[in-house]
């Protein structure tokens, strides 16, 4: 299966930038599994699902992750006549992105780093206008990450929290500003570890969730930690040579007993998000078919093929062509009915991506 089967053309300017003032107001394309396709508002999720549904959600919180910072300039040249700025080079500015802690003692984090060629092992890291956090490099990752271990520091995530910036996906092209930490956030986040949104989560009002209880449709919680794995690039020419990174998750004895009663009294499971698939599906996979109380990484790659066991619908945003999200929802949803969702979502000028709209597919 070629990866440039899952292309599509994307207008630049259906990038969403900024998010609606109001959550729910996004617009919801609904394919069903006829394939029809019908266009929707998201205030109108509640409807479409069933009463006897299991909905389950990913809890995990963004932290800010991406740092901006100095390098200690490791390997700078003295100042001389013939290089009179290298010393200011080597010490320049640097952008690292946290991805995911290895150990809280010390405190080593898996993170990508910019400029990247020029981030050896042994450089020093220096964050905040005071160097309120500081870190080495100590190693080289496989997918061009680098381990960093930062220097003992009272009160590490709430310095974080000071100095520290949304992440936001580069094609979102602005800086981050004060009003993300709450929107690039689902209203139900609670277990700190993602450095990127479970999106399709975004749309969610107390509103509407408190709609859905009335409705009697049960609802549960997992966590998923997205990191690399939900982001990475797709390189291989062919979707079956591609290895997923790994991603932190948790299911807890209440929640696999909501989804395993759900699933032996035949009601449908929907996921919201793409991160919530990979989460119950890989769980399933460990458990033999049955969802167990676990914390582990999960690495499931999902695309057109494959036997899904617990998710019968999907929640999710608009993904980017190519990308390992797009080939989980065609693996769902039938990759020919998928793209010509997608073509469609183009054509009727649907937002893309984070902060833009949704579709439900079942």
């Amino acid at each position: 299966m070629l990866v440039s089967d899952f292309h599509y053309c994307l207008p630049e300017d259906l990038i969403a930038q900024e998010p609606l003032p109001d959550r729910a107001a996004s617009r919801l394309l609904h394919l069903d599994s006829s394939g029809a396709i019908r266009d929707t508002r998201f205030r109108d999720f509640p409807d479409l699902l069933r009463p006897s549904d299991l909905l389950v959600f990913n809890n995990t919180r963004v932290f800010p992750a991406r740092l901006y910072g100095r390098r200690g300039g490791l390997k700078s040249q003295p100042v001389s006549a013939q290089n009179p700025s290298s010393r200011e080079f080597l010490q320049g500015r640097v952008e690292v992105l946290l991805t995911r802690q290895i150990s809280a003692e010390p405190n080593e984090w898996e993170c990508l780093v910019r400029p990247g060629r020029k981030i050896g092992v042994g450089e020093h890291l220096f964050f905040g206008k005071a160097d309120d956090l500081q870190a080495e490099v100590i190693a080289r990752g496989e997918f061009g990450e680098r381990r960093i271990r930062f220097a003992p520091a009272n009160d590490f995530f709430a310095r974080l929290e000071k100095i520290g910036h949304i992440p936001l996906p580069p094609y979102i092209a602005r800086p981050d500003s004060s009003g993300d930490r709450e929107r690039y956030q689902t209203v139900y986040a609670r277990e700190r570890g993602s450095v990127a949104a479970p999106t399709a989560g975004l749309h969610f009002t107390p509103e509407i969730l408190s709609r859905i209880r009335e409705r009697g449709i049960e609802t549960a919680e997992v966590t998923l930690h997205v990191g690399l794995g939900t982001f990475q690039p797709v390189h291989s020419e062919r979707v079956e040579e591609h290895a997923l990174h790994s991603e932190a998750y948790s299911i807890s004895p209440e929640a696999a007993e909501q989804i395993n009663r759900a699933r032996s009294q035949g009601r449908r499971v929907v996921s919201v998000g793409t991160t919530t698939v990979r989460t119950l599906e890989y769980a399933a996979q460990q458990g033999a078919g049955e969802i167990r109380a676990a914390s582990g990484e999960a690495n499931l790659f999902i695309y057109p093929g494959y036997k899904f066991q617990v998710t019968q619908a999907l929640l999710t945003n608009f993904h980017l062509p190519q990308s390992t999200l797009l080939m989980m929802v065609c693996a769902l949803g039938g990759k020919d009915n998928v793209m010509r969702a997608y073509e469609h979502a183009v054509a009727e000028r649907y937002r893309f991506y984070s902060y833009g709209d949704c579709m439900f597919v079942e």
